[in-house]
């Protein structure tokens, strides 16, 4: 299950690789989406950009693309509650906000802090917690601001390696950052941290750079190397849209076979054996992956 997003005519002119940053056109992304909810085997999928318990967004405006994806917490089940309806709230509020403008490209925390005011303050029952990442391309600078908060994250590939990673955010083992609305009774109980605690970076990118925005999904059932390997095939069919969504989906299908793998020595498990548990095989899981490159902006 996947979907592709384009907007205008965006063209991935560039050779992977990257040319000289001197020139003064504008960058977008080209940008594809592929996932599956742990329950995908039983039938069970969700409308939207929704993939299980995770959601997504990909959004844009006149000066920035910006992406977002958000897991979950699958606890809330236990108490009689939906866990993606927090996050595709989220995600569907935070791209509303950058549609109608309402955001600064260099501050991805401010769009993550304004949608999840915006949850609190709505007077519609909602319930749950959910990790998220943003992900803006400023397209005139050729910056790109992150924020991430939990174990979602990102990567970014140059050249067949990874140039910039976004750190993971625990707590302790398996117990992300996360944003939470309580019920008044829970309220102090139930871990919840401040979009402000987002961990935030700003760098340059060049055209041809593979972004690859995902939840733990794919993280904790795919290594690096093996993403990586994937990411090859982009290199050698001028990253077209076919390819991309070639390639997004492949990587999500590779995750989520892993994920019920009983005897792979995922990533998930090698954490829980440095922190003292006896576990092996992968890790089933929601998966969402966005990929994208960054590429000449034609309107």
């Amino acid at each position: 299950m996947f979907s592709v997003l384009s907007y205008g005519r965006l063209v991935a002119r560039a050779v992977l690789g990257g040319l000289s940053q001197t020139d003064s056109r504008d960058y977008s992304l080209v940008t594809a989406s592929c996932g599956f909810g742990k329950d995908f085997r039983k039938g069970i999928l969700k409308k939207g950009m929704c993939y299980g318990d995770d959601a997504c967004f990909v959004a844009r405006h006149r000066t920035a693309d910006v992406l977002g994806v958000a897991d979950g917490v699958g606890g809330w089940r236990d108490y009689g509650v939906d866990p993606s309806q927090f996050s595709g709230t989220l995600m569907r509020t935070c791209e509303r906000l950058v549609k109608e403008g309402r955001f600064v490209p260099s501050n991805p925390v401010g769009i993550l802090t304004a949608g999840y005011c915006e949850l609190l303050q709505n007077k519609v029952p909602l319930l749950g917690s959910s990790t998220a990442c943003i992900v803006v391309l400023d397209r005139s600078s050729h910056r790109l601001h992150t924020a991430n908060l939990g174990d979602s994250g990102f990567l970014v590939v140059r050249g067949g390696e990874v140039v910039h990673r976004s750190d993971e955010q625990q707590h302790y083992f398996n117990t992300p950052f996360q944003l939470s609305i309580a019920p008044p009774e829970a309220e102090g109980v139930v871990l919840s941290d401040s979009p402000e605690a987002a961990d935030s970076t700003s760098f340059d990118v060049q055209l041809g750079d593979i972004i690859l925005t995902a939840t733990d999904g794919l993280f904790d059932n795919m290594p690096d190397y093996m993403i990586l390997q994937e990411l090859k095939k982009l290199k050698a069919s001028n990253s077209n849209y076919e390819s991309i969504q070639q390639t997004a989906r492949s990587i999500a299908e590779q995750a989520h076979e892993l994920a019920y793998d009983p005897t792979y020595m995922s990533p998930f498990a090698q954490f829980a054996c440095d922190n003292g548990l006896n576990v092996r095989g992968g890790k089933p899981d929601d998966i969402t992956v966005l990929l994208s490159i960054v590429a000449e902006y034609t309107d």
